[in-house]
């Protein structure tokens, strides 16, 4: 009879299929590879081989940012190109004090006309002059017109500032504007020559920005 028979006896489970029941969904399948499948940033880290070590002084760093910096000439030609930008009003290339309509308009106001306060550089090789002529008359005449000059720059600054933050908060008058920051820009600006000024002036004397 059947159930007088001996059961057939189970096969004993394989290593492969032992090893997928103990690891897992992430083994391979049995009659695969035979190994688990590298996951692709495990294959991209062993074709680019291992990572070098961090420095660890400063000469070491040094000359890894030496190793990595770019051509010199590459160098000259962002810096030539950052300057012409920066030079021609861009924004993306100002600095931050220079950035905005409210400067942009500020310095619009200030090309617009001649100031005394253009000459502040030149006064200033007057009075190294004044120091070095060994002639004490001569010496007080130019120290005397300095002082008057300087005295006149002040002056004219005060009232170039004052008005120059009345223009501005009027033609922008949903904008923060503070008197002492923006006089002072204007100081800055009309205190330069003109064609030393940076960024380069936009309007003719004589216009009415």
């Amino acid at each position: 009879m059947r159930f007088l028979r001996s059961k057939p006896a189970t096969e004993p489970p394989t290593e492969a299929a032992t090893d997928a029941s103990a690891d897992g969904p992430e083994t391979v399948r049995v009659g695969g590879k035979g190994r688990p499948t590298p996951k692709r940033r495990e294959a991209e880290t062993k074709r680019r081989g291992p990572a070098p070590p961090p420095p660890r002084t400063q000469r070491e760093a040094s000359k890894l940012a030496r190793a990595n910096r770019p051509d010199r000439s590459v160098r000259r030609a962002e810096a030539m190109e950052r300057r012409e930008r920066m030079a021609a009003g861009d924004e993306k290339f100002l600095m931050p004090r220079d950035r905005g309509p409210v400067k942009a308009y500020v310095r619009d106001v200030v090309d617009s006309r001649p100031h005394l306060m253009g000459l502040f550089m030149p006064l200033a090789i007057v009075v190294v002059l004044s120091l070095l002529i060994p002639m004490p008359q001569v010496q007080s005449y130019l120290s005397l017109f300095s002082l008057i000059a300087l005295t006149t720059m002040i002056i004219e600054g005060i009232f170039l500032g004052a008005s120059i933050t009345a223009k501005a908060r009027k033609k922008f008058p949903d904008a923060k504007i503070g008197g002492l920051g923006t006089g002072w820009y204007a100081f800055t600006r009309a205190s330069q020559l003109r064609r030393l000024r940076i960024p380069k002036p936009r309007v003719q004397r004589g216009a009415n920005p």
